[in-house]
């Protein structure tokens, strides 16, 4: 039988990347660490991780096993719940977030939730997407609306993903310029045609897509703004202080003064969905949920 501290340990390890700061984070010894994980190398028969001087990585048995421990963690959390609630008679249900879906598409589907399932307690908290699908996997929340850029949902390779992932809406980006600024008025904006032009970013990851798109098209941005909320972003493009990449449903609240031009084929985009632990998709909360959001997606788009 496979210890379910020894995995506790294993997925830790997989987290920080060494031994010593899975420690630290464990409140053990590395030594100690390091036991625990031969101990689990000796019960499989195989290694789970290649130490070296720079660390250590899972090997691809490592990947299933800390796939495993995820889920084990997310059933251990998901058991937990269902004991209070026979306790209280009340469900704890907690939804992590990222903030522009969040605004537009929560409100209504958490409505939804509480009228269909009056019991239930809903807790949202605030994450950026790799947050959340981690929280998702380590069976904190119940559900989290993220996204992605064109590719495959982040996760790690080599194992079966401990989520289900339900796909809601895209949310193509699209320049945003001062109305006064001599490209206002344009039907479509390739974004190296901005090259020369001074930007204000309103996300990390707009930011980093923007960066590879010019290195492709070989400019390097002038970056004079850089914030994490896109209302601010949009604030400072109708300043004058420079031009933007938005995506669409930030843009519902746009200010006046600016211009919001779509980005020339193919236009980037973000694809958001909703996350629920792997197995967790037909729970009736959980269900609830998903349904909201899907026709909530549906009347955004």
């Amino acid at each position: 039988m496979i210890d379910v501290q020894r995995l506790r340990v294993l997925r830790t390890v997989a987290e920080h990347g060494s031994f010593n700061q899975a420690a630290a984070a464990l409140r053990l010894t590395p030594s100690a660490v390091s036991q625990h994980v031969a101990a689990l190398e000796r019960s499989l028969g195989t290694r789970v991780v290649e130490r070296s001087t720079r660390g250590v990585t899972l090997t691809q048995a490592g990947h299933i096993m800390v796939g495993a421990a995820e889920s084990v963690a997310a059933e251990l959390t998901h058991a937990r719940r269902e004991i209070d609630r026979l306790g209280t008679g009340r469900t704890q249900f907690t939804v992590a977030t990222f903030t522009s879906g969040g605004r537009l598409l929560l409100p209504g589907a958490l409505s939804r939730l509480t009228s269909a399932h009056p019991g239930t307690v809903v807790h949202v908290r605030e994450a950026e997407p790799e947050e959340g699908l981690l929280l998702v996997r380590q069976g904190a929340v119940d559900a989290a609306l993220t996204y992605h850029f064109d590719g495959p949902l982040p996760g790690r390779p080599g194992r079966r993903t401990a989520v289900e992932w339900t796909a809601l809406m895209a949310d193509p980006l699209h320049m945003v310029l001062p109305e006064a600024h001599p490209l206002a008025d344009r039907q479509t904006l390739d974004i190296a045609e901005l090259a020369e032009e001074p930007w204000v970013l309103g996300c990390l990851k707009t930011e980093a897509y923007l960066r590879r798109y010019a290195e492709r098209a070989g400019f390097t941005p002038e970056v004079r703004g850089t914030t994490t909320d896109y209302f601010f972003a949009c604030s400072l493009v109708a300043a004058g202080l420079g031009v933007s990449l938005i995506p669409s449903i930030a843009l519902a609240s746009a200010l006046p003064g600016l211009r919001v031009v779509p980005v020339s084929p193919p236009a980037p985009a973000r694809h958001i969905g909703v996350a629920v632990p792997r197995g967790r998709g037909h729970h009736p909360s959980v269900a609830t949920l998903l349904r909201a959001l899907q026709d909530g997606a549906a009347a955004a788009s």
